[in-house]
């Protein structure tokens, strides 16, 4: 039976035992001119929306070790500003995607970065703890906006360009830490320290803008309604869990408090979870979840999110430690910000990067490369802590993993759900890299209270510290790419369609290849025949040679007869073919129309390829 499901970027092919969810409603592409316009500013609008919630997330680390004079409150009371932007993070950014999927994702978009307005402002007038917390939640609620832009990026984007913009988007969470940090430390050291939440408010105030001009809405729709009880029941589940990981270490691990709250979010979690299974339109599809490609990336971002907080946690403190104590570098808040901001800028680097190693290898491939890197930056980085230039090398070298292996997550996220799951199921993607850096947060943090040491009037970590920090992150980095490895390998994302463009009209060639070939010839196994040659040349839209492009020939049974990758100047050639009947197609989608028939004796044919966004706005219906 032909297949009649359109595939977005990285889908697998549907099958008897894995068969192709069916989506809520049929596919869309907008229409050719729309696609054009939005696509060159909904990038890097959304990358900005991206960068904005991370200095959000960042702007007040500079600022951790003085919360408590600056709020005239004990510092465990202090540690809630941060908690409770994480709390709130992580329990608004499933919810806000599901929203997103449901009523629209810009919308749900602008009203993520309002709340983080909003929150922001609340910040900026006060000094009181109680209302400081309040304001410092409703920033959380921006968190929701990463998961929204892969979204409104998978629905509005062509597909040549959707791989480098999901890794752009989802990179930008490092992105803006790095840049945020000496950016920060240098408003804290110069301004009134409520100049850094107004600063947030008018990022966040310009990216709202941006969006409503430039971002259009997505018509793209899961059916159904909001599930308020799953809402719930996941809202409580998270803070039962996430509040013993982040303030375990004060209360101590094995007080009643923490080990009661472990105990309850075991126990809703599994309550909401069965509910949800039970429930028509569930907050999250636990199915899906469970589908081994989801299960496994979700799994490897938590290990990704605690490697990546490593460093924020270590570096900074090296780098400001006096030289008194041996090992430190003596460094100002401003200096060690800038040390530590090439972090981020690799990170941003690495998305086209990724874009062209994932056309070749897919994501499964790029996501363990980059978690190699990560090994290699820390493996490297113990013994490279004597000089602030070490530092910088450290940041650029696990920045360049971080960035790869963070690419790759949307991308295997968005390859294995229905595209009405996208947002819900990138937020739940990126709940658990939160997960992964609150437990980085607790667990890094435990070590260098207890790997501690007397410096004059104050405990600072030791030397020990800082290694043992390193060492857990490369460890985790390795559970990670055991989990990776058993990632199904999929067709590479982003591969557009081919259409063929022969030397007659593709209707007339076939006919003549047709009837110049005997009887039964359209069997690819027929005897005695030499092998055939098919050679071309793949084109984008405005006639410009592609490179990379993944060209595949389909037998008459639908199986793959070739397959081979296009050259710097975009040829491609394929050989030893037997005569028959092939289908072009493109990696990863249905077969198009487009069929070429090899007669026997045909020792060589020539089919010249152009992309047609025509083509991706023609989506089959099932």
């Amino acid at each position: 039976m032909p297949q009649t499901t359109d595939q977005r970027a990285g889908e697998p092919a549907p099958t008897a035992a894995h068969p192709m969810p069916a989506p809520t409603e049929p596919p869309h592409d907008p229409p050719r001119g729309d696609r054009r316009s939005a696509g060159g500013a909904v990038v890097p609008v959304l990358a900005f929306a991206g960068i904005v919630v991370a200095v959000m997330q960042t702007m007040l680390v500079p600022v951790i070790k003085d919360l408590p004079v600056l709020l005239a409150t004990a510092p465990s009371n202090a540690t809630w500003v941060m908690t409770a932007t994480l709390l709130t993070g992580a329990v608004a950014t499933p919810i806000m995607g599901r929203l997103g999927d449901l009523y629209g994702k810009r919308r749900m978009l602008l009203a993520s970065l309002a709340f983080m307005v909003v929150g922001s402002l609340i910040c900026g007038f006060t000094v009181d703890m109680a209302t400081m917390l309040i304001g410092r939640a409703l920033q959380g609620f921006a968190m929701g906006a990463i998961p929204l832009g892969i979204g409104i990026m998978r629905d509005q984007l062509p597909r040549e360009r959707l791989g480098s913009a999901m890794a752009l988007m989802s990179s930008s969470i490092g992105v803006g830490g790095g840049l945020a940090l000496p950016a920060a430390s240098l408003v804290a050291q110069q301004a009134d320290w409520h100049a850094l939440f107004f600063g947030a408010a008018g990022l966040g105030v310009l990216a709202m803008l941006l969006s409503v001009l430039c971002v259009p809405e997505s018509s793209v729709r899961a059916t159904g309604r909001f599930d308020v009880l799953g809402a719930i029941g996941l809202t409580g589940g998270l803070v039962c869990l996430l509040l013993p990981i982040t303030k375990g270490s004060d209360w101590g691990w094995g007080s009643p408090t923490t080990l009661g709250l472990f105990g309850g979010a075991v126990a809703l979690l599994l309550l909401w979870g069965v509910y949800e299974l039970r429930v028509t339109a569930p907050l999250v599809d636990l199915r899906t979840t469970a589908r081994r490609e989801v299960l496994l990336t979700n799994l490897t971002s938590i290990m990704v999110g605690v490697a990546f907080y490593a460093i924020s946690l270590v570096l900074p403190q090296l780098l400001q430690l006096p030289k008194s104590t041996g090992y430190g570098l003596g460094q100002t808040m401003v200096v060690a910000g800038l040390c530590v901001a090439p972090l981020g800028l690799t990170m941003m680097l690495t998305a086209p990067v990724y874009a062209r190693i994932s056309a070749r290898r897919g994501p499964k491939a790029t996501l363990m490369l980059g978690m190699l890197v990560i090994a290699i930056g820390y493996g490297a980085g113990l013994g490279l802590m004597s000089a602030p230039w070490q530092t910088v090398i450290i940041s650029v070298v696990v920045g360049a993993g971080i960035g790869l292996a963070y690419s790759s997550l949307p991308a295997l996220i968005v390859g294995a759900v229905d595209p009405s799951e996208t947002s819900a199921a990138n937020g739940l993607n990126t709940l658990m890299r939160s997960i992964g850096t609150s437990v980085s947060s607790a667990v890094i943090g435990m070590v260098l209270a207890h790997l501690s040491a007397p410096a004059g009037a104050v405990t600072v970590p030791t030397m020990a510290s800082f290694r043992v920090s390193f060492a857990i992150a490369t460890g985790a980095v390795a559970i990670g790419l055991v989990l990776a490895a058993f990632l199904p390998s999929r067709p590479k994302p982003g591969t557009p369609r081919l259409l063929a463009r022969s030397e007659a009209e593709t209707g007339a060639f076939e006919r003549v290849t047709r009837d110049a070939a005997p009887a039964g010839t359209t069997d690819a196994t027929t005897p005695m025949s030499p092998p055939a040659a098919l050679r071309g040349t793949v084109r984008d839209p405005h006639g410009r040679p592609l490179p990379d492009a993944v060209v595949t020939l389909q037998g008459p049974d639908g199986s793959p007869a070739a397959h081979t990758v296009t050259g710097p100047d975009g040829s491609f050639a394929v050989t030893g073919l037997a005569p028959g009947a092939y289908t072009l197609t493109a990696a990863g989608y249905p077969p198009h129309a487009d069929r070429v028939t090899l007669a026997p004796g045909d020792r060589e044919r020539r089919l010249d390829f152009d992309l047609t966004q025509e083509a991706a706005a023609t989506r089959p219906r099932t």
